[in-house]
């Protein structure tokens, strides 16, 4: 699709504007989201529209990936644009992440329903979100679910020489069986009950790569810190990863394991599919939608203790929990997701020239 421009008289591709600094803050999962989205974007659409990343002129349509407050702004002085904004968490979802004090909190809680509602359309990775957000106000029309995705040329398995060394880095034998955690140390990420669980289980050992991405500032952060700094023999705190490390990471591992009490759409749980790792969750609602039969669930650690047991010490099971992880795979490809973007895309393009918002194309090179 081509627009006229009136500076010169040419035919120009409409313009997507991507805002985000989501990848500025390391370890998080919403950058690592964001790298994979852009990356697809930028190399699936760039012959239907002129992409821009991080400029403050304006575009056909806006795609706002985090809410920082100079987005917001950006946001409100580009209203003949159409506006879309990442969901990436509502407030209920910030609970056991950060503690602040309870009159800051009711201004962020506030600050992230009111850039929401700056946004002409919002798109979510959790089809749980769509009526959550409802219930918060906003309008099921404008909510798209566009689930995340990874790489297989980022994450895919390793030989067995290459495990090994890795594991040797981590000073964990070569014959261990490997338990994996990955993601921000937080309250929510159910860190105290990966340590339990762990506790239970002395002859595996289990890993957990990732840090205090908040600092102090992290909810429970003097529990969750005493226990890093002493772990029971059986459990590695390795810190955050550098993302081109992670591969060699999670393909040391034999289970990943995941306890958290609230989550949105793990990056890690696509990349432990990609590596052929068994999953092992929490049941929460919010997967039903978006893992189907690809996971393993609990509701409790002897329950989580039990099912990890099974999998350390039986082959078949393990293969066929195995083939359920890369099948999951195999739904969230990379091919897949990229249509969908590329229709949502031409869709924004299109509600930008129709009377629905009162705005019409410009040239916004």
């Amino acid at each position: 699709m081509l627009f006229k421009n009136k500076k010169n008289n040419t035919l120009d591709l409409p313009v997507l504007t991507v805002m985000s600094l989501a990848d500025r803050v390391a370890g998080q999962g919403v950058g690592s989201a964001f790298t994979e989205q852009f990356n697809l974007v930028n190399e699936k659409l760039n012959k239907m529209m002129t992409i821009k990343l991080n400029t403050f002129g304006s575009g056909n349509v806006i795609h706002y990936h985090s809410i920082n407050f100079r987005f917001f702004l950006h946001a409100l002085l580009h209203r003949q644009s159409i506006k879309v904004g990442s969901v990436h968490f509502i407030p209920e979802t910030i609970d056991g992440s950060i503690k602040l004090p309870k009159w800051m909190q009711t201004i962020f809680y506030w600050y992230i329903l009111k850039f929401y509602e700056t946004m002409d359309q919002l798109v979510t990775v959790n089809p749980v979100f769509i009526d959550k957000l409802v219930d918060l106000g906003f309008e099921s029309s404008t909510i798209t679910y566009i689930p995340n995705f990874v790489s297989r040329e980022q994450f895919h398995m390793l030989d067995v020489e290459t495990k090994n060394r890795v594991k040797n880095e981590h000073q964990i034998k070569k014959d261990a069986k490997v338990i994996l955690g990955v993601g921000q140390i937080q309250t929510r990420k159910g860190i105290l009950d990966f340590v339990e669980v762990a506790k239970q289980l002395p002859n595996i050992e289990f890993v957990w790569a990732g840090g205090f991405s908040f600092g102090k500032i992290t909810d429970g952060f003097e529990a969750l810190n005493d226990v890093v700094s002493n772990p029971p023999k059986n459990v590695h705190f390795i810190g955050i990863v550098d993302r081109d490390k992670m591969n060699e990471i999670y393909n040391m591992a034999d289970v990943m394991f995941l306890p958290s009490y609230s989550e949105l759409f793990p990056m890690t749980v696509l990349e432990s599919m990609n590596v052929g790792l068994p999953l092992v969750l929490r049941d929460l609602e919010l997967y039903e939608d978006i893992l189907f039969d690809y996971y393993l669930k609990a509701e409790d650690n002897p329950t989580f203790v039990k099912i990890i047991k099974r999998l350390t010490e039986d082959a078949d099971y393990y293969n066929q929990v195995q083939k359920q992880s890369v099948n999951g795979s195999e739904f969230y490809c990379r091919e897949s997701v990229g249509k969908m973007w590329e229709t949502y895309y031409a869709k924004m393009i299109q509600l930008e020239s129709s009377d629905q918002y009162g705005k019409k194309y410009k040239a916004y090179n």
